[in-house]
């Protein structure tokens, strides 16, 4: 097997991918969300859902992701699946940085970014050390794959 191929992971096809996306996100809606999310571990990456405020509409959009958690301070990648282009609810975080999530233990309203210098780098080595592939993956898109920090809100309720 060559170096290349070694480095390039496959992917399933797109629409294999989107299929997915929609099962899961259907059997969260129809168990009330009692299936979809569990929490991220030290080896192992969880997923949350971000309700973010529309960048055009102004109307919340919701969207399950998967996410690492940094003290206080949940991470995810914009990374649309590992296809070109931004994702939706990144470019609506953008726009509108205030969002909430939904975890396996509860709800918190958070504001996102994008991480620079050297927190991007050490959460990268994080996601790296779950998925030794990441490069590779990240090597398909054509744009850098954000890593986006979601803080706790200071002037959200406790």
């Amino acid at each position: 097997m060559s170096d290349e191929r070694k480095q390039r992971p496959r992917l399933p096809p797109r629409w294999f991918v989107r299929l997915a996306w929609s099962i899961h996100r259907a059997l969260y809606r129809i168990t009330g969300g009692r299936v979809g999310l569990w929490r991220a571990r030290t080896n192992r990456w969880g997923t949350m859902r971000l309700t973010t405020t529309g960048r055009r509409t102004g109307q919340e959009r919701s969207v399950i992701l998967g996410c690492l958690e940094d003290g206080p301070t949940l991470v995810a990648m914009a990374m649309n699946g590992w296809a070109d282009g931004e994702p939706a609810w990144w470019l609506n975080l953008q726009a509108h940085p205030d969002a909430r999530v939904v975890l396996a233990d509860g709800q918190r309203a958070v504001r996102g970014r994008a991480a620079e210098g050297e927190d991007r780098e050490r959460l990268w080595i994080r996601w790296r050390a779950i998925d030794p592939k990441l490069d590779g993956y990240a090597a398909l898109r054509s744009s850098r794959t954000e890593l986006v920090i979601l803080e706790p809100r200071p002037d959200a309720p406790r």
